[in-house]
């Protein structure tokens, strides 16, 4: 048998201080969450070298066609060799068209202009900036008489994750759902006072939380979108909207406050990052760095998720108790969950779904199995912390029946809950921290899926099964998963199977006290981040075991540490910090970035993952001062992208911005979400 698929100075992680502020607590100059004594990842593996043979023979995976599709192989099918990856480190790529198909633009050279620059021959429009109306009877936006009643009705800030959803019978118009990740009130409001802000302040930022549903009419001619105000499924959801709580940990003891007794019922959601679109047409929500908002931790849990035992940089303990741990410990518990939302049904209540586990979500992608029964692929952003997959019981039902819906709402409230562990297959002596390859030639290993929990049994010894649900990090903990640099989006690609999971970062890595470099994160003070492919067995998402290796080490090709699955260095665009991605219909991979420390703005990259162009990586944007580039959707013939953050930069405020976007001099800065499309209305990158 062959060998299995060669699977392959500033603030810390690049941001401001004010960024890392207002969007995570200061995450990164706080103490690490997670201080259990579990491997990390490519740690030292007795015998390695002899038991390659062993891991490789057990993990089969898709086998790629000449045209790249993926033939699956089902559970009881028979043991399949494994086609090697095109571009495998050390072979040479003999390209013989002008770029991947899908990548056919000249790639956005690095910059710090404070605008969205977008290769020659496309061209862009801002569909919708913070504080836009979308919902009947909001007010137009005016950032000096701004109130909470307005905000509710408008657009929400730093739009985060995007989906773009089809609308039958209204020609020209999709959904657009939209995450509204934190606030920055400096640049929000005129003469902030930090220390002491306002009531009417508070529930402004309340407001502006959460998530916004508004429908966009597309322009007959260009890829243009324009938002439909006071469309029937137009909606805001803010951090006093009303949320169920549903799957096994739901009336949980451990969720139940003095508002809420049942623990099914909560106000608000919070921290909302990158996301996911289901099959069935819901669309599903990340909270991430919800710990900022509480004050007064003082139990071993608040600590392990990283609340802090004094007052919150926002104050809104002041406000409403349910911020204070102090007057309601269970509150929090309410918090870090991922949200499901019908955005065709206006009338309905979104629903956190506990069987997801609790963690700081980054995103939530789902693929089907065979059966189809959904798999959803999950990253705790946090440093050293974990990668979760959720596989239902339940099958999908297709249509768009009633029955078929209500059906479809309940998939992911039950099934099992996992935590991966990976190894490496090299010696641990091969990894210095300077990323050089080991001697086998490629960054690879093998994985097993850790089950914590199925429905109301637990699988984690000394913890029940509320217990795992609600505090998924110590389930983490003491079953030995591994420990990764800060994953954050995951995406199955719909070609192959294989997942992708973007590695932001971990500047701490190889520091005194803390993991050094090993396979699966071989730099230290890595600063830059990876992107790890991995194979499910079987290429059955419902399986115990995975082959691994890195797809991408992230960084400038002219220093050696990098590595773009064998494409030649020279030809690829420098990337520093992958955050969200996506795909598109030709396999590429799209990947927007958050902290570049390369001396250029956050962008938007295509990488291709198939073929003998696997590894071509083309800046196709990059966005303005201060801002990070977030949700990516790349459709035929347009691509989206959420500018979050203009002008976040140190010593910025309303009064002295840092940016002018997107409106120019004299106005204040807005988070945007930007459409991009070919001037000559082709397909992007063709």
């Amino acid at each position: 048998m062959r060998n299995l698929l060669p699977l392959i100075g500033s603030h810390p992680g690049g941001r401001s201080a004010l960024t890392c502020r207002y969007r995570c607590g200061d995450a990164c100059f706080q103490e690490i969450p997670n201080t259990s004594d579990n491997e990390y990842a490519g740690d030292v593996i007795a015998g390695a070298l002899s038991r390659r043979s062993m891991m490789r023979a057990a993990a089969v995976v898709t086998v790629a066609t000449a045209a790249g599709t993926a033939a699956l192989a089902g559970p009881a099918a028979p043991v399949a060799e494994a086609a090697p990856f095109a571009g495998r480190p050390g072979s040479k790529p003999k390209p013989t068209a002008p770029g991947a198909r899908g990548l056919r633009f000249a790639a956005v050279a690095p910059n710090k202009d404070d605008r969205v620059t977008i290769p020659d021959g496309y061209g862009q429009n801002v569909v919708i900036r913070w504080g836009e109306p979308i919902l009947r009877g909001a007010p137009a936006f005016d950032p000096d008489k701004q109130s909470a009643k307005a905000q509710a009705g408008q657009f929400g800030y730093n739009n985060d994750f995007l989906s773009l959803l089809p609308l039958r019978g209204e020609r020209g118009r999709q959904v657009l759902v939209a995450n509204h990740e934190y606030t920055d009130e400096i640049l929000m409001f005129r003469g902030y006072d930090p220390a002491s802000p306002t009531r009417e302040q508070v529930e402004i930022a309340w407001a502006a939380h959460g998530l916004s549903v508004v429908v966009v009419q597309e322009e007959n001619r260009t890829g243009k979108l324009a938002p439909v105000n006071r469309h029937p499924l137009n909606r805001r959801l803010t951090a006093t909207s009303e949320f169920r709580v549903t799957g096994p940990a739901a009336g949980s003891p451990l969720l139940r406050t003095s508002a809420d007794r049942t623990g099914r019922k909560v106000l608000g959601t919070l921290n909302n990052c990158a996301g996911g679109t289901t099959p069935w047409g819901t669309t599903l929500h990340g909270e991430e760095n919800f710990n900022q908002y509480f004050a007064n931790g003082s139990s071993d849990t608040d600590k392990r998720y990283g609340i802090g035992t004094a007052a919150t940089e926002r104050k809104w303990e002041r406000f409403d108790k349910r911020f204070d741990l102090a007057q309601e410990p269970n509150e929090a518990h309410r918090f870090g969950w991922v949200v499901e939302l019908d955005p065709y049904d206006p009338d309905s209540t979104p629903r956190k779904r506990t069987a997801l586990g609790r963690f700081k979500h980054e995103a939530a992608q789902p693929r089907l199995t065979a059966d189809g029964r959904p798999v959803v692929y999950m990253g705790d952003d946090e440093r050293f912390d974990y990668f979760y997959k959720f596989v239902s019981s339940k099958r999908m039902k297709k249509g768009d029946s009633r029955a078929a819906r209500e059906h479809n709402l309940t998939l992911l409230d039950e099934g099992t809950l996992y935590v991966a562990k990976l190894t490496g297959d090299s010696p641990a002596a091969e990894f210095d921290g300077t990323g050089k390859l080991p001697s086998d030639g490629e960054f690879d290993g093998s994985g097993v899926w850790i089950p914590l929990a199925t429905g109301t049994t637990s699988h984690v010894p000394g913890m029940t099964a509320e217990e795992v649900y609600v505090f998924t990090r110590l389930a983490g903990d003491k079953v030995g998963a591994t420990k990764m640099d800060r994953p954050e989006d995951v995406e199955p690609s719909p070609r192959t199977g294989r997942v992708y999971v973007a590695l932001t970062n971990n500047t701490d890595r190889g520091k005194a006290g803390k993991a050094g470099a090993d396979e699966a994160n071989p730099r230290n003070a890595n600063k830059h981040g990876q992107i790890l492919e991995l194979a499910e067995h079987w290429d059955d998402p419902a399986g115990d075991g995975f082959a691994w290796r890195l797809f991408l080490v992230a960084g400038d090709p002219e220093d050696p540490s990098t590595y773009f699955s064998g494409f030649p260095k020279e030809k690829v665009s420098p990337i520093s910090c992958p955050d969200n991605v996506a795909f598109d219909d030709h396999g590429n991979l799209w990947i927007s970035t958050d902290g570049n420390q390369l001396g250029s703005h956050d962008g938007l990259f295509g990488v291709a993952t198939l073929g003998e162009r696997r590894g071509e990586l083309k800046q196709f944007l990059t966005v303005p001062t201060g801002a990070e580039t977030c949700g990516p959707v790349i459709q035929d013939r347009r691509v989206l992208v959420a500018v979050q953050h203009p002008g976040e930069v140190d010593g910025a405020s309303v009064e002295k911005p840092a940016s002018t976007w997107p409106d120019g001099p004299g106005r204040i800065v807005r988070p945007s979400v930007v459409a991009v499309w070919r001037k000559d209305g082709g397909d992007i990158g063709v």
